[in-house]
């Protein structure tokens, strides 16, 4: 590529940053991919390789009627570069995708390199340099870059840390077994699961005992850690620990019993649509085999739908709704964008997904042309939606693709199979409106 006062600076060759290159480059955009390593690596990664798999090798579902797989079924008539190097590297794993992480890894590696749009540099950057830019550089920023980023941005809106807890689908709430109330009859503002004696000891033993997933050697000694004790971590205190903290009954009164219970969950909403709801106080570091299994002994909840398991780690991300706009720009800012996990989408393909809309979004900006306009009722669209709505209680978390993040379908649909064949076609058709102008420099 030679130097073109116009080319984009894309900042990580992770996933998004990977993605991103690609689809600007595609589009006869010069890029300047910068990937700090394998100079300067970061405690996770192993390679200089570019769209390295630090956890898992698996991408995720890859059923046409799942959200993940609306997901990919939406990137892949996009010509994500990611998915399609996934599909080259595949691996059998069921109804998942998953690769060969060192295959996968050189085939995007590959195609970047050999791309006469794209140039590579190996190098850390300090700060956001000028626009037009995308920053792609996931939960293990350099440091000197999230400083510069909180600078930006504003300190309190930079976020070092996940605290989530777990998020369930309101329809899978058993409401025989709960009640809906806030403390001392202060509105209704929550969901309250209580449980009696004996059930809350079953669950307080449960959890104290669950399997714990390993912190990585940077994390272990994180103030975050210490500021944030994990539930589990409380319930292996003492057995009355949890129901004087985060299952305290007090100020609430069970109609069914008329009486206080011994002790109660709650559950927040987590979204405008109360679609989602999340239990309140349960940021937790258990292996999700074990939230699936400890969880569901509380009473309410026994056949609850998880969108999301509580997860407690390093993640480098923003407080989307108030620090970028509808396209991914950080505000105030006109031609520098985020794409990635940083934006506060969770997973593999969801950071490929932002990757590619920061990229159509540059080309737009670039070429004087409006922004493609995601339907919400598309998986993309549901994920940009997420970053900018406020949510209605608490701080913006980080969400993956589920189905409680679209537009709820008018019908009641009870199983589970057809509600999601249901979301898969809508999801289809709204992808037509957008695809026009994807496809238009292609």
């Amino acid at each position: 590529m030679s130097e073109d006062a116009t080319a984009v600076t894309v900042i990580g060759a992770g996933l998004a940053g990977s993605e991103a290159a690609w689809q600007l480059a595609q589009r006869n955009v010069p890029v300047r991919l910068v990937e700090m390593r394998p100079g300067v690596m970061t405690p996770a990664h192993k390679t200089g390789g570019f769209a390295e798999l630090v956890c898992s090798n698996s991408l995720g579902a890859d059923v046409a009627t799942s959200p993940g797989g609306i997901l990919k079924r939406e990137l892949r008539r996009c010509g994500s570069l990611i998915v399609e190097c996934a599909d080259e590297a595949r691996v059998p794993a069921g109804r998942a995708l998953a690769v060969d992480r060192e295959i996968f890894s050189r085939l995007v590696t590959e195609r970047l390199e050999s791309h006469p749009m794209i140039q590579t540099e190996k190098r850390v950057v300090e700060e956001i340099p000028p626009g037009p830019a995308i920053i792609a550089t996931g939960p293990l920023t350099a440091d000197s870059l999230a400083e510069s980023l909180k600078n930006a941005i504003g300190e309190g809106f930079l976020y070092f840390f996940d605290a989530v807890s777990p998020v369930v689908t309101a329809e899978s709430i058993d409401m025989r077994l709960a009640f809906v109330g806030s403390r001392w009859g202060q509105g209704d503002d929550y969901i309250n699961c209580p449980m009696d004696e004996k059930e809350y000891y079953a669950f307080q033993e449960a959890l104290a005992n669950a399997e714990r997933m390993p912190l990585h050697e940077f994390e272990k000694n994180s103030p975050f850690f210490e500021g944030c004790l994990p539930i589990e971590v409380i319930a292996s205190r003492g057995r009355d620990t949890l129901r004087f903290g985060p299952l305290r009954p007090v100020g609430l009164e069970d109609p069914e019993k008329g009486k206080r219970p011994f002790a109660v969950v709650q559950l927040r909403q987590e979204n405008r649509s109360k679609t989602l709801y999340n239990l309140v106080g349960f940021q937790t570091n258990l292996r999700w085999p074990e939230q699936d299994r400890v969880f569901r002994l509380i009473p309410a909840l026994h056949d609850a739908e998880f969108v999301r398991y509580g997860v407690m780690h390093r993640n480098l991300y923003v407080n989307a709704p108030r620090t970028l706009d509808g396209y991914l720009r950080i505000k105030g800012l006109k031609d520098i964008f985020l794409a990635g996990q940083i934006t506060g989408v969770e997973g593999y393909m969801e950071s490929t997904a932002m990757g590619l809309v920061a990229a159509l979004n540059m080309v737009a900006l670039l070429r004087n042309r409006p922004f493609p306009e995601w339907p919400p009722e598309t998986a993309v669209g549901a994920l940009l939606n997420h970053l900018t709505e406020d949510p209605p209680h608490g701080r913006f978390q980080p969400m993956n693709i589920n189905l409680g993040l679209f537009p709820p379908i008018p019908q009641r649909i009870r199983k589970r199979t057809e509600r999601c064949l249901r979301f898969a076609e809508r999801a289809e058709t709204a992808l037509s409106k957008v695809l026009p102008a994807i496809e238009r420099d292609l």
